[in-house]
């Protein structure tokens, strides 16, 4: 037996060590779809209903970004503040910004644990409300479409129907979306600026991450939701503003859906979490 397994080894070598060549050798070989088809509606419309995830480090940087220590205010926290490494989504690796603006972001960068719009709770904006580390629930309907977000109750209501003007600018923008084919197509504008709330400020409009990507209230984003199977949607986002960037450029990712039988959108008190930062001085003290 001994030598039978002895004179069989060489041959079970070169089978395994030739299947691993092939493998890694084989251009093209597409990935498995598990989630099968598309689900549709009874009107064969894509049927988006659900709950949707990003799974990337967009949050922290829509470009490509290496890791890092916590900031100087999260440093005895260890690995667990650590800023992550992170692949960037920005379609030609860089956002081209103005030279000025290009000045603001690394400033923002710079101070961003201060300066973050995320950090004192303000709605996100759009496409940032996507892309950040909580889950969102579609409600699809024939004549509008809800988003509604775990981050700070945000929600969003997508009309489908020709865009109008908007009558006063929201941090979400006013959405109208409309079918091109299987892809969603939403069109957002109306953005309301950042120093409505900050008036020391200069008039720029939200953030897009916790590195500093800024725009103004000038935005105009087009995003795109494309299924790909029952639990994908390739989700893009066209931005444009001509007060900061020199051109319109485009951010893409895939969505995840949540298949958790119980899931659900739970409660994120966002307003109360920042009540000791903002306003712990104003406690009163004891009496002696």
């Amino acid at each position: 037996m001994r030598n039978q397994l002895s004179r069989s080894l060489p041959r079970i070598l070169t089978i395994a060590v030739t299947a691993s060549f092939l493998l890694l050798s084989a251009p093209g070989i597409p990935a498995q779809t598990p989630g099968g088809e598309i689900p549709r509606l009874p009107d064969g419309t894509p049927d988006l209903n659900g709950f949707w995830q990003v799974l990337n480090t967009a949050h922290w940087n829509l470009e490509t970004q290496v890791g890092g220590p916590a900031p100087p205010e999260g440093l005895m926290l260890g690995a667990i503040a650590a800023i992550p490494p992170g692949l960037g989504v920005v379609e030609g690796g860089e956002i081209p910004y103005q030279a000025w603006a290009l000045e603001k972001r690394n400033e923002n960068r710079e101070n961003w644990t201060t300066l973050d719009t995320e950090l004192n709770c303000f709605l996100p904006g759009v496409p940032r409300v996507t892309y950040l580390p909580h889950p969102f629930q579609v409600l699809q309907y024939k004549d509008r479409i809800l988003i509604i977000y775990q981050y700070s109750y945000a929600r969003r209501d997508i009309r489908m129907r020709e865009p109008e003007e908007f009558p006063i600018e929201q941090w979400l923008g006013w959405s109208y979306g409309r079918w091109e084919g299987d892809t969603l197509v939403v069109d957002v504008s109306g953005f309301l600026p950042a120093s409505d709330l900050r008036p020391n400020e200069p008039p720029l409009g939200n953030w897009l991450d916790r590195s500093g990507n800024f725009y103004s209230e000038g935005l105009h984003v087009v995003e795109r939701y494309t299924p790909i199977d029952a639990t994908h949607i390739m989700y893009e986002a066209t931005i444009e503003d001509t007060n900061v960037f020199t051109r319109p450029w485009t951010i893409s990712m895939p969505l995840y859906r949540r298949l958790e039988p119980n899931m659900r959108i739970m409660e994120f008190k966002c307003a109360e979490y920042i009540e000791e930062m903002n306003w712990g001085h104003l406690r009163r003290q004891p009496s002696n």
